[in-house]
């Protein structure tokens, strides 16, 4: 397979997760949470970068794409240890304990809590979040990057 193949592929599969992402949020009606976006971005970063790879030659931008898919990659895999209560996630996207909180706190603490929680999985398919297909996805597109990576001149 060529390099442009690899990265018409690699940037592809990361435009394809993003129109599944809005497609979610838009016609599933299914709004994403802190880390939900968090993982977009970096698929926006391999897009651009498979765009910028496909006009010049050179590492650079593959590399980026692939740094790009690797970083989405990791927030998915947190998300889903957020998700599976193996860890904590950030205060502003999860739920925390009331112990030890005034009513004013509480109250607070209410009012500042987001409407989708990082910690509830809303879709899954195969016992598996979109976290975690997120997660193995931008993995295996991460791995076409280092390809398409060792293909450049």
């Amino acid at each position: 397979m060529t390099r442009n193949q690899l990265i018409l592929i690699a940037a592809g599969g990361s435009l394809a997760a993003l129109l599944g992402a809005f497609g979610f949020q838009y016609i599933g009606e299914m709004p994403p949470c802190k880390l939900c976006i968090w993982q977009r971005w970096p698929h926006g970063v391999a897009v651009g970068a498979g765009i910028l790879a496909l006009l010049m030659r050179g590492r650079l931008f593959p590399l980026i794409g692939m740094l790009g898919a690797a970083a989405t990659s990791g927030i998915g895999f947190y998300h889903t240890g957020v998700e599976r209560k193996w860890w904590e996630g950030p205060t502003s996207c999860t739920s925390s304990g009331t112990e030890g909180l005034s009513s004013a706190d509480l109250l607070e603490q209410i009012m500042a809590a987001p409407l989708v929680r990082c910690d509830e999985v809303p879709w899954e398919m195969f016992t598996l979040s979109m976290a975690t297909w997120n997660a193995l996805g931008s993995l295996v597109l991460a791995l076409i990057w280092l390809a398409a990576f060792k293909r450049s001149t």
